[in-house]
């Protein structure tokens, strides 16, 4: 497990993205080997989004020979929905790139069996070769997709109910109105992201700092699904310095050291 920790929002998006394209040229994807990349969405990915942008529309990479997943759907919404994952992917990534429509891949939250379209989704990872990186994105709770607390840490693709705490929160998305929002939503298990070659988790703002310090500095448990990628052996947390307030000054210091010495942070060429 590694920590990077950067400066604001817009760096983490900012080396997150050109992190993305490092990972994808060096793999020099093709017809016949497609890069598999994990995605969410949700405003904490709206930066990375606009920065992958700004290296496609300036070249510097391709999403031709990327197949994507998604961690997440509502179960019951409509594709078209404001609020769906389908729509806030296109209308904030995939439509501006060169992505094609066969490789993206978003659970059906309306498929008339709910079960068997989270086991077919499963199927379509495995036909894929695998995730060969997944970058997830983390709710005000510590939610990894819509893997609350509570969640069995070597969960699969499932349906899942939706606390009330979650519902009440996602009510300012569909206008204040808590019965419009969905109480169940299909979405990728803990273990699932786990099985990935390697994970990012980008986790941004002050109100993330309780579930940095749980998934950092305390032991793996349920409570905090988050914990689990303390024993992925190729997982990147991402984090702003606002994320980082209720960590120890010296687990602060210990990874900031490391970065330095390594040269992690600093991987990128200079492209800018």
């Amino acid at each position: 497990m590694k920590v990077v920790i950067m400066k604001d929002y817009e760096d983490v998006s900012d080396w997150t993205a050109k992190y993305i394209r490092k990972k994808i040229l060096e793999f020099q994807p093709s017809n016949e080997s497609y890069f598999v990349l994990g995605l969410s969405s949700g405003t904490q990915h709206l930066g990375l989004y606009r920065k992958l942008i700004e290296l496609y529309d300036r070249g510097l990479i391709s999403f031709k020979y990327v197949k994507t997943f998604n961690t997440c759907e509502y179960a019951g919404l409509e594709k078209d929905s404001t609020e769906s994952t389908t729509n806030f992917m296109w209308n904030n990534f995939f439509q501006d790139i060169d992505i094609t429509g066969e490789n993206v891949n978003i659970m059906d939250g309306n498929a008339e069996d709910l079960d068997q379209e989270c086991a077919d989704y499963e199927a379509k990872i495995k036909e894929a070769g695998g995730i060969h990186l997944f970058v997830a994105g983390i709710s005000a709770n510590g939610d990894v997709g819509c893997n609350e607390t509570g969640s069995s840490l070597v969960s699969r693709t499932r349906v899942k109910s939706q606390s009330v705490e979650v519902i009440r929160r996602n009510a300012k998305f569909f206008g204040g109105d808590i019965r419009l929002v969905p109480t169940r939503a299909l979405t990728v298990g803990i273990a699932t992201v786990m099985e990935a070659r390697e994970v990012i988790l980008l986790v941004t703002g002050e109100e993330q700092a309780a579930n940095v310090k749980n998934a950092i500095e305390r032991g793996v448990n349920h409570i905090c699904p988050l914990s689990a990628f303390q024993q992925h052996e190729h997982c990147v947390f991402v984090l702003d310095e606002n994320a980082t307030l209720d960590l120890r000054v010296r687990t602060v210091a210990h990874y900031k050291g490391l970065c330095a010495l390594t040269h992690f942070v600093d991987f990128e060429e200079n492209i800018d």
